[in-house]
């Protein structure tokens, strides 16, 4: 799925990439990292492939391109795909991971690979997420060797970028549209849209697609915010270590609010989002998702 069988002569002169996204907004489906590599003396020519960033171009127009780059013996290219699984375990574990900081580590591991291969990498052009600054501090201390220009909209400035950008989005959709379903329930379709939020077709198949107990299919990305309104009226799922824990927590925090008090200070009860950081409480995966244990079937 991408060019690494084999590197070309042309690896070992001073080499440029663009890096970009697609599919970091939607709710249904993976984020797809993209890069695009060539010999720095491929930039003129690279411009004149009319490559451009992908939201702009038509499907047609991006597969024609997709398929002709794949041809080109003076380029390469990689994705990292996400899939939405790993993307809501991350942002709910208990040391959560934000999107910004999955995206960095994404883009730095496409960085890393092609450097890993054995081309010379000089120069590095980036799509930014967050500050550009600070991003640019913390992709160069990770790779000193190498320069990088992280720009806003960088997708529409730099054609290695605009490539990288075709080559996540065409990976994107085309996952999409051979995505196979882990579940197996009737009346399941395939009738999403764009994944985006706001799409009537992807809020219609959210509402078709929802289950009271279990949540959604692995293709939505459950820890977006967007899930909560549909699970409003999901089962009410009780815990049977809950109250364990509960009761464990209240016995600590009594003895150590004594052992205080008889020294003189006074505490204040913990609220339950301390709790739940400390690692007590129900595990976010099973709540969003309304698990609840049972004992016999």
């Amino acid at each position: 799925m991408e060019s690494e069988a084999q590197i070309p002569e042309w690896a070992s002169t001073p080499c440029m990439m663009g890096i970009d996204e697609a599919g970091r907004g939607p709710v249904l489906g993976p984020m797809v990292y993209g890069c695009l590599y060539c010999p720095v003396s491929y930039k003129e020519t690279l411009s004149t492939l009319e490559f451009a960033d992908s939201k702009t171009l038509k499907e047609e127009k991006r597969e024609e391109l997709f398929e002709s780059l794949k041809t080109d013996k003076t380029i390469g290219w990689a994705v990292d795909v996400i899939d939405p699984k790993e993307l809501s375990a991350k942002m709910l574990q208990k040391n959560k991971i934000n999107l910004n900081e999955i995206s960095h580590e994404s883009a730095m591991g496409l960085v890393k690979r092609v450097l890993d291969m054995g081309y010379l990498l000089t120069e590095v052009y980036v799509d930014t997420v967050g500050d550009p600054e600070k991003y640019t501090v913390k992709l160069s201390a990770r790779f000193p060797s190498v320069k990088f220009v992280v720009a806003k909209k960088a997708d529409s400035l730099y054609p290695v970028v605009s490539g990288a950008s075709i080559v996540a989005k065409v990976t994107r959709d085309r996952a999409l549209r051979n995505w196979v379903f882990d579940e197996t329930a009737e009346n399941m379709h395939r009738e999403f849209g764009s994944g985006y939020p706001g799409d009537p077709a992807t809020k219609d198949w959210l509402e078709h697609h929802k289950h009271p107990v279990f949540g959604f299919p692995s293709l939505v990305r459950f820890s977006w915010g967007t899930c909560n309104s549909y699970l409003k009226d999901g089962v009410e799922v009780l815990w049977e270590a809950d109250k364990e824990d509960e009761d464990e927590s209240s016995s600590k925090s009594g003895k150590r609010q004594m052992k205080l008090s008889n020294l003189g200070f006074t505490g204040m009860k913990r609220k339950s989002e301390d709790i739940e950081s400390s690692g007590k409480g129900r595990c976010k995966f099973f709540e969003s998702r309304k698990l609840e244990r049972v004992s016999g079937f």
